[in-house]
């Protein structure tokens, strides 16, 4: 009876290894955007590269600019599982950011690739806009003036 044990016991060790030396772990990941988006800015030639290049190695960009149709810009975001002191949480492993910028007739003129390091170091303006179109009129801002005092009162 002990042989047979020890025969199904060599049999189960020999199996848990073939499946446990075949897993590969991973770390879990989630991508946002372009996948490798840096090596696929490698293959694209300032002064030689145009649009159609563009659109075929990279893709449609995830956005233009305001002003200028010629600015394209694309995306690539890396978020992975923290460790045991970040909890589960999901840490920022990638945050690259690709701007184009082609001259009239649609040849690359400039490519700057921004990392996550380098992103944090763009200005920003501080000014804030004034909404014209929320103030409230005077009867408006009246009436919800009664209403509150009307409310507050209930205790």
């Amino acid at each position: 009876m002990f042989v047979c044990f020890k025969n199904h016991f060599k049999r189960l060790f020999i199996f848990l290894f073939i499946i446990l030396t075949a897993c590969q772990l991973q770390e879990p990941t989630k991508n946002h955007g372009i996948v490798f988006l840096e090596n696929r800015a490698k293959q694209l030639i300032i002064n030689k590269s145009n649009k159609n290049d563009v659109i075929k190695i990279i893709g449609q960009p995830h956005s233009m600019s305001i002003s200028d149709d010629n600015v394209w810009i694309y995306l690539e975001r890396t978020l992975t599982k923290g460790k045991y002191h970040k909890l589960g949480q999901h840490v920022l492993k990638k945050n690259n950011t690709l701007v184009l910028k082609f001259d009239k007739f649609g040849i690359l003129k400039d490519k700057k690739i921004y990392n996550k390091d380098n992103t944090n170091k763009v200005a920003f303006s501080e000014k804030k806009t004034k909404n014209e179109l929320s103030k409230k009129s005077f009867v408006e801002s009246f009436l919800s003036s009664v209403k509150q005092k009307m409310y507050g009162n209930r205790k």
